[in-house]
């Protein structure tokens, strides 16, 4: 990987051992390849599972290995800088983890970060300049809102917005506008958004982006965080996005024990973040790494299990006579959403929001009474967590803001685990009696 801020080749393997990619014309599945591609175990001693490499820097094998780094670090060599100099930029674990997130989207190149927010603000260092304009749907995770809004906003940068579920004519609407009031540096989405659950139109912010930018020198870049529903349910790179991040912390991760986060591309643009992340120092640390590689092995069967919990559950929840409405991305609301969910997802994920009949009181007291699920903010994890996020992750947006938004007293909003469906759905029925 790249060693400096002054290239943004990447940098190949000091001893690159080709992976097995495939068997005779069958292509092998990321959950299969989660067992050991881009590690070669003759080179940690035969151990079956990487080795935690925790040093700050790495042994040149020669003074003239040194010196060819740097020619490729400094350009006055082609092909950028070769093998591993120091963790702030790249290590084992952090290369081998990173090898392995892109195979779920099969995307270009990888990056991971030391947490979501770290990669979210990386991503957005490193295509923002003072003044630009950045386009994004809404409602965003409201860290996301304040890392846009209030501190890109001290050095000029503005925003617009639209909603999650507009229409292609919406869009092009505020991006129009958008070009009136500057550079439009990115456009950010968050599909499905946090914590409503409604879907963004990938495919149509392309077509939009493109209308307006194809024969331009400088096309801002499409983001989106893919927490929610990535990487099994949603690949955004085949709907037209160019950089994916991700909350590494949630289902990746899974075991709520780690924090960390990722962003995974083309090659270029990943080279340009790379180039920031080895700046700011954002990567992950090797010991996280390791745990992510342990995770990876399990992401398909602990989303799958939870996926189809929350199927069951959902279908339950919606008949109960305390609640209002449920959004899960299974029984869409209107057909625009089906139709996004029709030509983007293969899966409705795990989370979901409920709306209870009444407010804040009815919502505190079915989450007082939970027994089995946890009162916690965050999700994708094994155990079943709720939340409030009026009161809670979202308490920080102006009420007039997370009203028009749809973030109401009475929502909670749900993260289902790979528990027992039917121990949940008895937690659920004697909460909702409690209220």
């Amino acid at each position: 990987m790249t060693d400096s801020t002054d290239s943004t080749d990447e940098t190949p393997r000091r001893r690159p051992k080709a992976g097995v990619r495939a068997i005779g014309n069958r292509r092998l599945q990321p959950s299969t390849l989660m067992m050991g591609h881009g590690f070669d175990p003759m080179l940690s001693e035969g151990s079956l599972k990487p080795p935690i490499f925790l040093t700050s820097t790495f042994v040149f094998e020669n003074a003239a290995a040194g010196k060819r780094h740097f020619e490729g670090v400094t350009g006055k060599r082609p092909g950028g800088a070769e093998g591993l100099v120091y963790s702030r930029f790249n290590g084992p674990n952090q290369e081998i983890a990173e090898d392995r997130l892109g195979l779920w989207e099969d995307a270009e190149d990888a990056l991971t970060f030391s947490s979501g927010m770290s990669a979210i603000a990386t991503v957005l260092l490193a295509f923002v300049k003072p003044g630009d304009v950045i386009v994004h749907s809404a409602p965003l995770y409201a860290a996301t809102e304040t890392l846009i809004g209030r501190i890109l906003g001290k050095f000029g940068v503005t925003w617009l917005d639209f909603p999650a579920g507009a229409t292609r004519e919406e869009i092009d609407a505020v991006v129009e506008k958008a070009k009136a009031q500057g550079r439009v540096a990115l456009i950010y989405l968050e599909s499905p958004a946090n914590p409503t659950n409604v879907l963004v139109d990938v495919e149509a912010v392309a077509s939009v982006r493109n209308a307006h930018f194809g024969d331009s020198d400088d096309v801002p870049p499409i983001v989106i965080d893919n927490t929610f529903l990535g990487p099994l349910w949603l690949k955004p790179l085949s709907n037209g996005a160019d950089i994916v991040v991700y909350s590494l912390t949630k289902y990746a991760g899974g075991h709520s024990d780690l924090v960390a986060g990722g962003a995974l591309g083309s090659k270029g643009h990943i080279n340009t973040i790379r180039s920031m992340r080895n700046t700011i120092g954002t990567i992950l640390d090797p010991n996280t790494a390791w745990m992510l590689l342990r995770s990876f092995e399990t992401l398909e069967l602990r989303m799958s299990r939870a996926g189809e919990n929350a199927e069951k559950i959902c279908t339950w929840l919606k008949d109960q006579p305390k609640v209002e409405k449920i959004v899960y991305l299974g029984f869409p609301e209107t057909e625009r959403q089906a139709d996004i969910y029709n030509r983007h997802c293969t899966g409705a994920g795990s989370t979901f929001s409920l709306y209870l009949k009444g407010g804040e009181r009815e919502a505190f007291a079915f989450l007082d009474a939970l027994k089995i699920a946890k009162l916690a903010v965050s999700l994708g994890g094994t155990e079943t967590l709720a939340s409030c996020p009026a009161a809670m992750t979202h308490l920080s947006v102006p009420d007039d803001r997370k009203m028009a938004l749809g973030i109401t007293d009475n929502m909670v909003r749900i993260s289902i685990g790979v528990e027992d469906a039917d121990d949940l759905i008895a937690d659920f029925e004697q909460a909702l009696a409690a209220i």
